[in-house]
């Protein structure tokens, strides 16, 4: 199954807006689920997702430094059943 999420050009400003979004949204997920659970090894491993995804957030943010120009985006979540 082949999700398409997002897909088009966008100004650096709504290109930043929406890309952060998304990147909170998965902070969130890690963040209930590391409040959920009592594994040390998972919380590690989610602390370091989201340091990750904090740090990509930075390096886009430091990317766009012209507000004016364009972006392309695209965004697929593709799904395989197990």
């Amino acid at each position: 199954m082949n999700i398409q999420l997002i897909e088009g050009e966008f100004k650096t400003s709504d290109a930043l807006d929406l890309v952060t979004q998304m990147i909170h949204i998965k902070i969130k997920y890690h963040e209930n689920k590391i409040s959920k659970s009592e594994i040390e090894e998972d919380i590690k491993a989610r602390e370091r997702k989201i340091k990750m995804l904090q740090k990509e957030l930075f390096e886009i943010r430091e990317s766009f430094s012209d507000p004016t120009k364009g972006v392309s985006i695209k965004a697929n979540i593709i799904i395989n059943l197990k």
